[in-house]
């Protein structure tokens, strides 16, 4: 027998519909209401796709605040975009929450995925949610575009090449010991202002989108800094088939790293290899580096040559004031 009556939501329709419907504004999106999005590069570009993971206990704390969680999962991904030179287009989400998610919870971390949503200009598309009785999960894939054929891979360096870096290297890894050690503070030296400093690095990535022109402009190979310049500097090379060298001395570091550094020197391996920076690091023709830096500068990015490519297959070798070779114990972080 037919009724007029619909059928009841499930309760994961309604937590959609109460906190990501709102945000899923483009009208690609089709208000969160199908299986999938309509995506439409504007003609003459390329798309660019992108995907990470932020998991609870290896990524984020369980008790940072869900606003600067889904903050986080966001930007990690636009960093990949800036690196590629890519506007960004719009993201796909994958949520995972602990089976105590509450709703001051998700209000939270719906208004922080919002904001830099809107200020990113990188719309939500669609996505999918689940509950588990272990950490939570933030999974986001991102699309961008770039004009065809200008992406900016990782193979393209040469000898010769300036390797330039932007922001400031080693923030987060310092914020992230601090949070494991509060003793720290007071063993480093550090003001209250320096303090927070590192300790918002970790919590809140600044994707470089803004120079993304500049480097489609100028750079020979790119890619961002999450593992640790040190390591990711060695992918960079082992894929455009050469080697570099870094002076250490060269490295950009905030007043608050600088700091850290002169309390206790051995932080150094912390700076290059621990991770979470989300800067770039790129590789520049000699004569173009002086317009890259001006151009990023621009941008609102400063940007810094720290070294050159080198010919070889070997690891980038990193100098220190003295020029000796510094041995550094790892190259970055990895998971496995």
């Amino acid at each position: 027998m037919a009724t007029d009556k619909a059928p009841p939501e499930s309760g994961e329709d309604r937590l959609i519909a109460r906190y990501f419907r709102p945000l899923a504004r483009h009208p690609g999106a089709l208000g969160l209401l199908d299986d999938a999005a309509v995506l439409t590069p504007p003609p003459g570009s390329d798309l660019v796709l992108t995907t990470d993971v932020v998991l609870g206990g290896v990524h984020f704390f369980a008790d940072d605040p869900p606003n600067s969680i889904a903050r986080k999962a966001l930007r990690v991904n636009l960093s990949d975009l800036a690196a590629k030179g890519a506007t960004p287009s719009g993201f796909l989400m994958a949520l995972v929450l602990r089976e105590d998610v509450t709703d001051e919870w998700l209000e939270s971390f719906a208004k922080g995925l919002g904001a830099d949503a809107d200020a990113y200009a990188c719309p939500l598309l669609g996505g999918d949610t689940a509950k588990t009785p272990g950490p939570a999960m933030v999974s986001i894939t991102a699309f961008g575009t770039v004009p065809q054929g200008s992406m900016v891979k990782r193979s393209g360096a040469k000898v010769g090449d300036r390797v330039v870096v932007t922001g400031t290297i080693g923030d987060a890894a310092l914020g992230l010991k601090l949070r494991r050690d509060g003793e720290a503070t007071q063993r480093w030296k550090l003001d209250a202002t320096m303090r927070d400093h590192l300790l918002d690095r970790y919590l809140h990535p600044q994707p470089r989108n803004a120079v993304a022109e500049v480097l489609r402009k100028y750079a020979s190979a790119a890619m961002d800094v999450s593992d640790g310049l040190a390591g990711d500097l060695a992918k960079l090379c082992r894929t455009s088939g050469m080697s570099a060298e870094i002076e250490v001395t060269r490295v950009p570091l905030s007043p608050a790293a600088r700091a850290a550094l002169k309390a206790e020197p051995a932080l150094i391996e912390t700076i290059l290899t621990g991770g979470d920076d989300y800067e770039i690091v790129c590789t520049v023709p000699s004569a173009e580096c002086d317009a890259f830096c001006a151009g990023s500068l621009a941008a609102g990015v400063p940007a810094t040559a720290i070294g050159r490519i080198t010919a070889g297959e070997g690891a980038p070798g990193f100098l220190d004031e003295h020029k000796q070779p510094l041995v550094l114990e790892r190259l970055s972080y990895s998971h496995f």
